[in-house]
């Protein structure tokens, strides 16, 4: 492979701190609110460590064997077993990229509302599509520096919104706040890690080092995403409403909101679209990945023009229901069992246990469990696919 083509660990630390850092993981915070500041931040953590631990390890299959993320499935599910994947991860990223553009194209149509009184939400939402293809056509060798550059932006300007955030005037009297169950915090907490699990591996597998595969990815992502959730949170118990378009307002932040907004929805985005044309890539060889990335793109700028934006909750329990036990059947092949299918075309056992953990998923959802379904499942499928692969030898 080209040296150029390789992401340092600098690089993907950036890329994946950049991932974090989107106006979807701050309005899902915001959900935690209820659970109060104390209850809430263990919730944030706990979650946020038990998930990004599980996305590092599904990153190291892709390091030590130089595979995208959806071809690392083969491993558990052979090569024609590894398309349904394909179609549920292209579905999963196409579904996220139309998220990504409502909410960044709606908040930037705020900001440019309250700058110039323009209010065209559609108009913006298309600008964002306009911007994550212009982005993906560049490539991961202009990539590298640019997204660099943007979240290193996004760092700073985010330290400016955190700023405003806590040091408001309220928070004593609002952080005594206790209510809500802490298993719905962790969940809504180790959901939004495992949702990147189907694409780790496809920048992973370009790390220079071992370390830089695993210690980058983990902090990038784990700082990025609890700081987020963390505004989230805080804006909801200060202000009633986690909307960071009301933060950025407040502050008076202007054209350094706009910039806040396009750059996270962008780096967030690029994620999305160019690991669905990888996952396309699976079933279709042949197809240009970049194309295809661009043409994901479009799709999702289309979804997002009559997507409900209100459904976002139950698009993400849609997401643990599937990644949960996916990730679990992976890593229960690859690190415990050493099994390898990649050389057969499907694999029943593989199979079953994914059906039998959605069904599990569902089937635990209305308990309030102390750490949610999702980990709750995950462990289950582990436990189930064990014993599965076991009888089967």
């Amino acid at each position: 492979m080209d040296e150029r083509t390789r992401l340092s660990g600098i690089n993907l630390f950036f890329l994946w701190f950049g991932a974090a850092v989107s106006v979807a993981e701050i309005l899902t915070g915001g959900y935690l609110a209820e659970l109060g500041a104390v209850k809430g931040l263990w919730a944030i953590l706990l979650g946020h460590l038990a998930g990004t631990l599980l996305l590092v390890l599904a990153g190291l299959i892709g390091f030590r064997e130089k595979v995208p993320a959806i071809m690392s499935t083969r491993i558990s599910f052979g090569k024609q077993g590894s398309y349904l994947i394909s179609v549920i991860n292209i579905l999963q990223l196409v579904g996220w990229t139309a998220i990504m553009i409502i909410e960044g194209g709606t908040a930037m149509n705020v900001i440019a509302v309250s700058l110039w009184h323009f209010n065209h939400p559609t108009l913006m939402s298309c600008l964002v599509g306009f911007l994550v293809g212009l982005w993906v056509f560049w490539g991961v060798k202009g990539f590298k520096r640019i997204n660099t550059l943007a979240s290193a932006l996004l760092l700073v300007l985010t330290i400016v919104m955190s700023w405003v955030v806590f040091t408001h005037p309220a928070a004593a009297a609002e952080a005594v706040k206790q209510k809500g169950a802490f298993g719905m915090g962790f969940e809504l907490s180790i959901i939004m890690p495992l949702s990147w699990f189907p694409l780790i591996s496809d920048y992973t597998s370009l790390a220079r080092t071992k370390k830089g595969a695993l210690i980058a990815p983990f902090f990038g992502y784990f700082i990025g995403s609890c700081w987020m959730y963390a505004i989230g949170m805080a804006g909801g118990l200060l202000s009633g409403s986690p909307d960071p378009t009301k933060i950025m307002l407040a502050a008076n932040l202007g054209l350094t909101a706009l910039a806040i907004l396009g750059l996270s929805t962008v780096t967030t985005t690029f994620l999305d679209v160019y690991s669905a044309g990888i996952s396309l890539i699976n079933i279709f060889p042949k197809v240009n990945d970049r194309m295809a990335a661009v043409g994901f793109a479009v799709i999702g700028t289309a979804i997002a023009l009559i997507f409900p934006i209100e459904r976002y909750t139950d698009f993400l329990y849609v997401l643990g229901s599937v990644f949960s036990p996916l990730i679990a059947i992976l890593l229960t092949d690859y690190f415990v069992m050493k099994c390898d299918n990649r050389g057969r075309r499907a694999d029943a056992m593989a199979t079953v246990s994914l059906v039998s953990g959605i069904a599990f998923y569902y089937l635990i959802k209305v308990q309030e469990l102390p750490v949610g379904s999702t980990l709750t499942t995950i462990i289950f499928t582990a436990a189930l696919h064990f014993v599965l692969r076991r009888w089967r030898r």
